[in-house]
């Protein structure tokens, strides 16, 4: 070995030289810019082919033809190159992205729920609160039935506290025989009027049938007294074309007889036909014109209607009174 070069006791020759600056070998060089002693080592590797070999992760074709590295989604959540050469973020940065995927998936499905439940109870609220007749009817009809309804109201609480009163006066002492007489005397006035033994006079309506290419049945006429009974007629009588009437009251029935008559009570009468009715007069009309009722169905097989408001109407037909056999009155 030459003098030029020094053993260093890791098998290179250690070329001579100047010194290294810094001192006795194995101590840094306190120079901040100095190299680092270990990059001047010999057994340090100098460049890319000195790299260990690394072992490549297998990569598998797709069907577009990019190649995805199948082993790395699982290991990093480094992006893997596409057919167009960009990254999508995989692994760990993948996951709050399906996280909140399944949230809005969830949030849109609620509230499809929700608004299906909200139609499904409007529809049920307007099926079950809805009057088919009473929708149709027109308003002015609605506000006349309810004053008709206030007016009966307004009726009957007369009446109620006219019966209070007479109740007062029977028990008063020597006023209470009088009261008593009085009293019995306006009850069978009034149940001869129900019972038709005794004549009316009153404010009224006459209602007036005639027909079309049909005859008019005794159903059409029947209806149209229960539905003058329910807005409040206190008597009633039909005529017929010839002139002959027949006092209606609540034993009252009507038959179909020959060549469009009407058989009441057993008594044959003649179209056109005339009901004469004591009550308020605009009450029983709006009852009678009520959509689908009386009116219509009349002139839905081509007959007509007609009314005539009466301040006096007079019913002057009588019934023979009804003698019971089996009724007792309740001691």
């Amino acid at each position: 070995m030459s003098d030029e070069q020094t053993d260093t006791g890791t098998g290179w020759p250690q070329p001579a030289g100047p010194a290294r600056p810094g001192g006795p070998a194995g101590e840094p060089d306190p120079r901040p810019d100095a190299p680092d002693p270990d990059e001047l080592s010999p057994l340090a590797p100098q460049g890319p082919a000195e790299r260990e070999p690394v072992d490549e992760p297998a990569v598998e074709p797709v069907d577009d033809g990019a190649t995805v590295d199948l082993s790395a989604v699982p290991r990093s959540g480094k992006p893997v190159a596409g057919s167009d050469g960009l990254g999508e973020p995989v692994g760990e940065s993948a996951a709050p992205a399906a996280g909140r995927s399944r949230w809005s998936t969830a949030g849109v499905m609620i509230a499809a729920l929700l608004a299906l439940l909200g139609f499904t109870l409007v529809v049920q609220l307007k099926t079950t609160s809805t009057d088919p007749t009473l929708g149709a009817t027109r308003q002015e009809d609605l506000v006349r039935i309810l004053s008709d309804l206030d007016a009966r109201e307004n009726r009957l609480q007369q009446d109620i506290r006219a019966l209070e009163d007479s109740q007062r006066q029977l028990r008063s002492g020597e006023q209470g025989r009088q009261a008593a007489l009085d009293e019995a005397t306006r009850r069978a006035d009034e149940l001869g009027i129900l019972a038709g033994t005794l004549p009316a006079v009153g404010p009224g309506l006459t209602v007036r049938f005639d027909a079309g290419a049909k005859p008019i049945s005794a159903n059409r006429v029947l209806d149209a007294v229960q539905e003058l009974r329910g807005a409040g007629a206190e008597a009633m009588q039909i005529s017929g074309g010839d002139g002959a009437s027949v006092r209606i009251i609540a034993s009252t029935y009507f038959l179909d007889g020959d060549n469009g008559s009407l058989v009441v009570e057993g008594r044959r009468l003649t179209a056109p036909f005339t009901i004469t009715v004591i009550g308020d007069p605009a009450t029983m009309r709006t009852a009678l014109n009520i959509p689908g009722g009386v009116v219509a169905s009349v002139r839905g097989v081509g007959g007509n209607v007609t009314f005539g408001e009466r301040e006096v109407a007079e019913v002057s037909a009588l019934h023979v009174p009804i003698k019971l056999e089996h009724a007792r009155p309740v001691s």
